[in-house]
């Protein structure tokens, strides 16, 4: 069954920074924006009910331009616009793949830049969203981590992404809801609340960065995506990856509470030391143990395994026989997802053969764990797992090496 809705053509183009001194409503809790609302002049009981209003337009409803919000009166309409913007990121560029498959490359007002992918299925749409400028990590497979880090992006940047997804997909809510009391007379031809159904259906936080290294923004930012009155996206369909940040990971169930996904690709202290250099500092039994205690894992909520494919390297029936034993000794409620690999300009690596990974699977199903293969989606757009970074960062290999190392020795 196709998930109802409209998509939009998709233009590539630049949309114009605002902002200059106003301050950008998203990102900001309840708290904030009825602190900034009191902090521009409004008394705290205005304050407490303008915020209840916009936080609403903002999260529910998607506007962007104070003059639509109709339950608030047109004469406090331009002191808003005059003090506030509900901001977007800027569209660099808008692609779309030969199998649906959507990527946005994104900047924010400093210019810097960032990528977002939108996954559409028969039965669901899935948001990859980032949370860095760059990454920290040194993955080997993985093109984001040829970059250096930039910063870290703010809740704003991260929840503005599921913004402009829900913009690009035509999906927000249509006409009024406010009361005919609300509205003033000008706006009584705003047509009656519509509620369309939903394409983005799931978000993965699978995007550029390590989101437990920006944990803080990652969690303000899921926290308003998940909240009731707005966006309202379970946190059973958001899924947080992280390449194995032990000591944030607890903290990550406690009080965020989404799925959690672990970039594990290897079994032991070798290759996963090379394909996955944090390993060094955070080693699989230390992984694996903090798997075990992720707060809210169970059988209905089972972590994912994300196991990237590499010829040679990681793909041998012993690798797999391993991986069950692991997850067996842990006693961990798991599943395991296989990703061909997805090339990129200077890859070292290359993809398992099709009967290789299915060799594999089929070990690790058989044992009882669910392991399946991920379909490779916009690959030809370079939005494929592993495939994301800026366009406007082109390094060469001896500077990709002098990143590798900084990036290393950083680990310690």
């Amino acid at each position: 069954m196709q998930i109802p809705g409209h998509i939009d053509p998709v233009t590539t183009g630049t949309v114009p920074l605002r902002g200059g001194n106003r301050v950008d409503l998203v990102g900001l809790t309840r708290d904030g924006i009825r602190a900034a609302l009191e902090e521009a002049g409004l008394d705290a009981k205005a304050a407490k009910l303008r915020s209840k209003q916009i936080w609403h337009w903002i999260y529910h409803r998607g506007v962007t331009e104070f003059d639509a919000m109709t339950d608030i009166a047109k004469a406090m309409r331009p002191w808003l616009t005059e003090r506030f913007i509900v901001g977007r990121p800027t569209v660099v560029t808008a692609q779309v793949s030969n199998d649906g498959t959507r990527k946005w490359l994104l900047a924010a007002a400093d210019g810097q830049e960032y990528e977002m992918v939108f996954i559409p299925d028969a039965d669901r749409g899935t948001l990859c969203v980032s949370s860095q400028v760059g990454c920290t990590l040194n993955c080997r497979f993985c093109h984001t981590g040829t970059m250096r880090l930039v910063r870290n992006l703010t809740a704003g940047e991260i929840v503005g992404q599921v913004l402009l997804a829900r913009d690009a997909l035509g999906e927000w809510p249509k006409g009024t809801m406010a009361s005919a009391a609300d509205v003033d007379d000008e706006d009584d031809d705003a047509g009656h609340y519509i509620a369309d159904g939903r394409m983005l259906t799931n978000i993965v936080m699978m995007g550029m960065g390590e989101p437990l290294y920006n944990f803080d923004e990652v969690k303000g930012a899921l926290k308003i995506v998940m909240d009731g009155d707005g966006l309202a996206l379970s946190k059973r369909r958001i899924t947080l990856s992280t390449s194995g940040v032990v000591p944030m990971m607890a903290r990550a169930g406690e009080e965020i509470g989404v799925n959690l996904a672990v970039s594990l690709h290897a079994v032991n202290k070798e290759i996963r030391d090379e394909i996955v250099p944090l390993n060094r500092k955070y080693g699989i039994e230390e992984l694996l143990a903090a798997c075990a205690a992720y707060p809210g894992a169970n059988n209905a909520r089972r972590i994912t395994f994300e196991y990237v494919m590499l010829k040679d390297k990681n793909d041998s029936d012993a690798d797999a026989r391993e991986l069950v034993r692991l997850i067996k000794q842990y006693k961990l409620p798991a599943k395991v997802n296989l990703i061909p690999f997805n090339p990129w300009p200077g890859a070292i690596y290359e993809c398992s053969s099709p009967e290789r990974v299915r060799a594999f699977s089929n070990i690790i199903f058989e044992s009882g764990i669910s392991a399946p293969i991920r379909t490779p989606r916009g690959r030809d757009i370079m939005a494929a797992c592993g495939q994301l970074k800026s366009a406007a960062t082109k390094p060469s290999r001896a500077e990709l090496d002098r990143i590798a190392e900084e990036k290393q020795a950083a680990l310690g």
